[in-house]
C-alpha cells in the first residue's frame, strides 16, 4: 500500500533509527533528528526493555524534539513503550512531536496495529505540538483540551467512530491542521457525518487551516455536508482523497458554498467521470485553486455485492 510506509521526515526533521541489535555509536546530536524506535519484524535475544533503556541512558532525552515509536515493546514489570514514555516526561523536557505505530504493511496490517487511550500522553505532555498515530485497534481520544497542540493525523484503515467523535468534539484551540483516515465498517471504521457534527460546525478549533477527511467510505456523504460546513470557511486546504468520491459528493461541493478561498483541493483517489473532472477543473482552477484529481478508480463489479451492484474501494484498509 502505496500510503503505508515508514516516515522518512518528521516535525520537519530527518528521521533516525536508533541501533536496535547493537550498541550505539556516532549517534547525531539529539536535536537535530527525529528518533525512531523500532525492534523491527524479527526475533531478537535482547529483551526489548533493554533497547528502550540503552536509548535512554545513549541519548540526552531534555534535547529531542520528536520521537516515533514504531513496534512495541515491553519491559519486565509490563510496562508497555507508551508507559514508558509517560514515565520519562520529567526528562523529555523539549518533546514537541510523537509518532505511534510507525509500520509498515510487512510488519502489521493497519487494522491490526493497536493503540489505545491518548489522554494519559496529552496529559503527560501539554508542550506537544504535533501527535500522529497509525492504527485504529482501541484508539479512543477523551480529551476535552489541550492548548498546545498544532498537528494531529490518524491514519487507520478503520478508525473507531467513537474516536473520532471524541476528536471531533475536543478543544484543540492551537491545532491548525487534522488529518483523519476513517476507514472501512469492516475494520473497525464507521464514523458518520454525524459523528462529526462539532467539526464540522467549527467548534473548538479556531486556528485549524488544513482538514483532511480521507480514505472514507462515506465520502460523497461528507462532500455534502461540507458544502455548508461553516468550518470549511476558514481553511486554506481541504483533502476529502484516498476515498470513494464520486459525482453526486463532487457536484454537491461545487453547488454549495464558495471553494474559491482555498488554496488547494485534494480529491486524490476518486471515483469521478470525466465531464465531472472537467467541470471542477474549470471552475476552480482559474479562481487560484490548485486541485489535485489523481488516481482515478473505476468501480469494480464484485458477485459478494447484493444485486450485483459496482462496489468503490477506499485507498487503504486491508
Amino acid at each position: 500500500m502505496p500510503h503505508v510506509h515508514h516516515v522518512e521526515q518528521f516535525h520537519g526533521l530527518p528521521v533516525f533509527t536508533f541501533p536496535p541489535y547493537a550498541d550505539p555509536t556516532d549517534l547525531p546530536d539529539a536535536g537535530a533528528v527525529a528518533w525512531r524506535l523500532h525492534c523491527g519484524p524479527y526475533p531478537t535475544d535482547e529483551p526489548s526493555g533493554s533497547y528502550w533503556k540503552r536509548f535512554t541512558e545513549s541519548v540526552g532525552l531534555e534535547r529531542v524534539r520528536a520521537l516515533i515509536l514504531g513496534s512495541p515493546w515491553y519491559d519486565d514489570q509490563g510496562g508497555d513503550s507508551l508507559d514508558e514514555l509517560i514515565g520519562l516526561r520529567a526528562r523529555f523536557t523539549g518533546l514537541r512531536a510523537v509518532f505511534l505505530g510507525d509500520l509498515e504493511y510487512e510488519e502489521a496490517m493497519i487494522s491490526t496495529i493497536e493503540l489505545e487511550d491518548l489522554g494519559a500522553l496529552l496529559d503527560a505532555y501539554p508542550g506537544l505540538r504535533e501527535l500522529a498515530v497509525r492504527g485504529g485497534d482501541g484508539l479512543a481520544f477523551p480529551v476535552t483540551g489541550h492548548a498546545n497542540l498544532r498537528v494531529l493525523r490518524v491514519e487507520s484503515g478503520g478508525l473507531p467512530p467513537g474516536a473520532a467523535a471524541q476528536i471531533a468534539a475536543a478543544h484543540l484551540p492551537s491545532l491548525e491542521r487534522l488529518e483523519l483516515w476513517l476507514g472501512d465498517e469492516d475494520y473497525g471504521g464507521g464514523t458518520t457525518v454525524e459523528d462529526l457534527a462539532p467539526l464540522l460546525a467549527g467548534e473548538g478549533k479556531p486556528a485549524l487551516r488544513h482538514l483532511g477527511l480521507q480514505n472514507s467510505l462515506v465520502q460523497d456523504e461528507l462532500a455534502a455536508a461540507l458544502a455548508t460546513a461553516p468550518v470549511v470557511r476558514r481553511l486554506t486546504s481541504l483533502s476529502l482523497s484516498m476515498g470513494t468520491l464520486g459525482d453526486q459528493g463532487a457536484r454537491a461541493l461545487l453547488e454549495g458554498q464558495s471553494l474559491a478561498h482555498l488554496r488547494e483541493l485534494d480529491l486524490s483517489h476518486h471515483y469521478l467521470g470525466e465531464d465531472m473532472m472537467l467541470r471542477i477543473w474549470t471552475e476552480l482552477e482559474p479562481q487560484g485553486v490548485r486541485v489535485n484529481l489523481t488516481a482515478r478508480q473505476q468501480e469494480e463489479d464484485d458477485a459478494y455485492v447484493e444485486e450485483g451492484e459496482p462496489r468503490r474501494y477506499i485507498a487503504v484498509s486491508e
